[in-house]
Parts: structure tokens; sequence; C-alpha cells
């Protein structure tokens, strides 16, 4: 059983918490955030209010701090390697896959021994689990469907490309490609919900892993072609704002791709489907998302060669909303160490349709500037790859320490911070080369983060040296109140333009949380907030009450 993370008693609040209320009304405003007697009311669930997203798990917003192992790491003999990881990063869920070839290594008969090892040990070390369902694609391509599919390429096509030639890649255009994942997937599903459907170790499970078609721009079959000379379908016209017609007729060039998105989306739609209908928790897609030119493998951009053509990229994410609504979420694999481009994939997919979930990013990347871009733009979870140590990222021992420390700031208060979120109450400011500040806005508060500050060695972190890790969350918690935690940064609060009077910081409070209740430790005052509540590179959660004068 995981152990819940929910105060014992939610009635019982410390008369010196002034801000335990406050935060338990904003759990108590978001729909469904309230614990049920029904089981399946209570299973994880992703909820939108006022046009913001929260995933529920028990009831309650959850913020899933993840961490992805490696592909070939979901073993009983490699998952020692993973949990010392998993403890050292405060990750509170793992990412790990599930094989269809392990799964099912003959038609029909299933091998559940890696997913009840997943789920006990999981429970063992106290975390959640997302689950990965490597079943038609991984990575654009069919690596992990079972032997007797892919030695019976008559009755499991694959993909035909345009010179005739199969590719590594299932049709998403066959019904016996797809009858053999649905039925597969079913199982898993009809099997969790026997282990895990009121203990919800499970939070999420990906459907396939970054689907669409490497080797093809689109599929050449029989079936495919004579789809693909017929009309589009009103879902997919309506979606993309145009008017009847063949594909070829209505989309041009970007036809292939377009079709193959709808494939695709339509297949995978499916498979999610007929697993809710076992076992109803949160599904998602992950994107091998379409980058920039100049990022690409070949240094041109080519769908089915530098991205998995029909896969949920940036181009696609109308018809796959359209075409997939079994699917919670579309989540995108962010491999980039450019701060504006991370930016803006987190935009794109961050939609009033969509909540903004990054189920991978670069083990090697800034984890810091990107982990708190995430959270400024509310998202439910945050999970980097490659965090084992069976030395294909990270050899024994070795660990992501920025990632480390801030999971370890952000997870004592992760459901205070999910619940925040949720609410659109929370903000962050992160260090970009050459800026000094970043300024907030709060309504008639306003909040300037300046970055760098003196460091306990006497060592100065200014704006502008190769350091460029300060960062800062700034939370409403309250009309005139507010959570404050940073790195390397200072936090300068005023009245926002055209508001009378002059600020006061009436009371700064250093404190804890004991799950959702704030205890105090101290008052603050003087050197430290003097000119602004300062933050040094241990962490520390202050709350801020304001007043004018």
């Amino acid at each position: 059983m995981i152990r819940s993370t929910l105060p014992r008693d939610t009635r019982r609040v410390s008369a010196s918490a002034r801000w335990a209320l406050p935060l338990l009304v904003l759990l108590a405003t978001i729909p469904g955030a309230a614990a049920q007697s029904n089981p399946d009311a209570s299973a994880p669930r992703i909820v939108r209010s006022n046009g913001h997203y929260a995933l529920l798990v028990d009831g309650q917003p959850f913020l899933v701090l993840g961490g992805q192992i490696n592909n070939s790491s979901a073993w009983p003999a490699t998952m020692p390697q993973v949990w010392p990881m998993i403890a050292a990063i405060h990750a509170n869920t793992v990412e790990a896959p599930i094989y269809w070839e392990q799964m099912e290594p003959k038609p029909g008969v299933f091998d559940f021994s890696n997913v009840d090892m997943l789920l006990n040990q999981a429970r063992a070390h106290n975390v959640h689990l997302v689950l990965l369902w490597f079943g038609t694609w991984k990575n654009g391509e069919d690596h992990y469907v079972p032997e007797w599919v892919k030695t019976e390429p008559q009755k499991f096509p694959r993909m035909i490309d345009e010179r005739g030639e199969p590719v590594q890649v299932l049709s998403a255009n066959s019904a016996a490609n797809l009858d053999a994942d649905r039925t597969a997937f079913v199982a898993l599903m009809h099997h969790l919900a026997q282990m895990d459907g009121t203990q919800h170790t499970v939070l999420m499970v990906q459907v396939e892993n970054e689907s669409g078609a490497i080797g093809a721009v689109r599929d050449h079959s029989p079936q495919a072609e004579k789809e693909f000379d017929g009309p589009v379908p009103q879902t997919v016209l309506t979606a993309m704002h145009k008017s009847p017609g063949t594909w070829r007729q209505v989309f041009g060039f970007q036809a292939d791709e377009y079709f193959q998105a709808y494939s695709v989306a339509r297949y995978i739609n499916a498979i999610a489907t007929a697993g809710k209908q076992e076992f109803n928790i949160p599904m998602y897609c992950n994107v091998w998302i379409e980058y920039p030119r100049g990022y690409q493998i070949r240094g041109y951009l080519l769908p089915g060669f530098d991205y998995p053509s029909g896969g949920p990229v940036q181009t696609n994410i109308a018809i796959w909303k359209a075409v997939a609504p079994a699917l919670d979420a579309l989540g995108p694999d962010i491999y980039s160490a450019d701060r504006g481009f991370e930016k803006q994939v987190m935009e794109t997919y961050n939609r009033p349709d969509n909540p903004l979930w990054i189920p991978e990013t670069g083990s090697s990347a800034a984890f810091g500037a990107e982990f708190f871009y995430a959270l400024g733009r509310g998202a439910i979870g945050f999970s980097p790859f490659g965090l084992d140590q069976t030395g294909w990222t990270f050899k024994p021992g070795e660990i992501p320490q920025e990632l480390a420390d801030d999971y370890g700031m952000i997870g004592p208060m992760d459901r205070v911070v999910a619940a925040l979120n949720a609410q659109g109450k929370l903000q962050t400011a992160v260090e970009e080369a050459g800026e000094t500040e970043e300024t907030l806005h709060f309504g008639k508060w306003t909040a300037v983060v300046g970055f760098g500050t003196r460091q306990p060695d006497g060592e100065a972190h200014a704006p502008g040296t190769p350091h460029h890790d300060a960062h800062a969350l700034v939370a409403q918690i309250g009309p005139d109140d507010f959570l404050v935690t940073g790195t390397n940064c200072r936090v300068t609060f005023s009245l926002a333009a055209g508001e009378t009077g002059h600020m006061q910081i009436l009371r700064a409070e250093q404190g804890t949380y004991d799950e959702t209740t704030w205890k105090p430790q101290r008052i603050l005052n003087g050197d430290q907030t003097d000119r602004g509540v300062n933050f040094r590179a241990d962490v520390q959660y202050v709350q801020v009450h304001l007043g004018t004068y």
C-alpha cells in the first residue's frame, strides 16, 4: 500500500499555522478533490478547472516528480540499480516500461511477472508508477512486438514505403495488428485493475512510445491506399477547418503526414478506449517532437526520418486531439539545451484541451531551468530519462545533482505545489543569460526576482556568470500572502502600478510542510528580509504576509 501523503485529519490545523487553511480551501475548490468512498471515484484522473489542470490521486492534486528508467532496466536483475537513484533524487514516481514481447511470449499466453515485480517493489520503496506500454511502437518502429508477430508478416503486415518496400513498422491500417496489440493491452489493464484497483500505485499509463513511422512518411499498403484515396473523415476536417475532399485534395503536400497521423491516432485511440473499459486511469502518448532546422539527424526536416511521421508532433496536435479523445494528454519528450525552444514546446502543448506533462527529457539537460519552466506553466509532472545506475546513463553512485536538489526542494511540499498550480496561483522565475531579474505579477502585488546572491563561501553569484542556475517559485496563497522558495536569488515585493500606499512586510515566516500543513520555525527579519527575501543554495520555505502604510 502506498503511504498517503495527505493529512490524516484535515480538520486538525495548528493554530500557529496561519496559512494552512487557505491551502485546504484551495484543495476543496478543485472539482473532485476530495476523498470518496467509491474506489473507482478515487482512482487517479486528470481534471480541468478554470483553465488549469490537476492530476488527482486519492482525490487530491498530485505533482509527479518522476524519473524514467532506461529501456532495458525494468527487469528483476536490473531494478536493484534503479532504486538507489530514485531515492537519491527524491523522486515520488518511477516511469517503467512494460514489454509486449515479454508479457505475451505466445499468442494469448500472458506473463505478468514483470508487472507484479514493479508493483511490489514500488510499494516497498513508497513511490508511484507510470507504466509505459512498449507495444506496436517504440521510437517509431516495432522493436518490442513479440517474436510471433515479427515472424508472420503476412498476418501482421508492416508498413509499405513509396517504393513498395516494407519498413520496420507495423501498419496502423491493419485490423490484425490493432487486434493483437489491443488484446494484449486489455489483458494488461485487466490485470492492473485486479492488482492495483484500490491501491493507486499506478498513476498513468503511456500507450505506446513515440508512435509514428520511421522509414516512410505514410503507409502505402493496399488498405492504406484505399483509405488515402477516399474522403477525409469529418472529424479531421472539423479539427483542421477544411472543406471535404480526398486527402490529397484537402491537404496537398502535407496529405501523406496528416493521413499517417490520422491512422496512428485512430489505432491508439482504439487501444486506449479498450484499456479504459478494464481500468479507467489516465492514459497519454509521449511525443518525439519536431525540432527546428539544425537539430535534425540528417540536417533537413523530413517526417519519417527526422521524427516519426504521424506522431502527435506540434503540427499534428489538432488531428490527434480530435481522433484520439481517449487519451488524456499528449506529452512532449524534450531533448534540447535551447531554453527558448524548450519554452516554445511547453507553450505549444500547454493547451486548453491538453494538460502540460513532460514525460521524458534528456538527463544531461539543465534540469533546474526546464523543471521550473514546466512548474510555471502548470505542469502536472516532470520526468527525465535514464535515471538508474545501470551504467547506460549513470554509473553506480552517480546522480544528476541539480535534479536531486530541485526535487529535494519541491518534494516536501509537492501536494501544496500541485494544488496551487491547479488553481493558477503559482509562478516561477528562471535566470537567463544576461538577465538580472524577472518580474511576476499577482494582481495588486508584484514580485521581482533578482538573480545572484553572495554564497556562503563568499563567492559572488552574479547574473552573467557561468552559474545561470538561479530560480524561484512564488505562489499566492491568500490576498496578501505568498509562499516563496528558490535558489541563488532574492524576491522583493511591491505594490503593482496604480495601487496606492507603500508595501511593508508584516510578517515573514520560515517553516516546513507536514504534508499540506504549514509548520513555522522562525520569524525572519533584518538581513534576511532587508531589500527582499534572500535565498542561497540551501532549501528554505518562507511565507510572507504583506500590508501597506
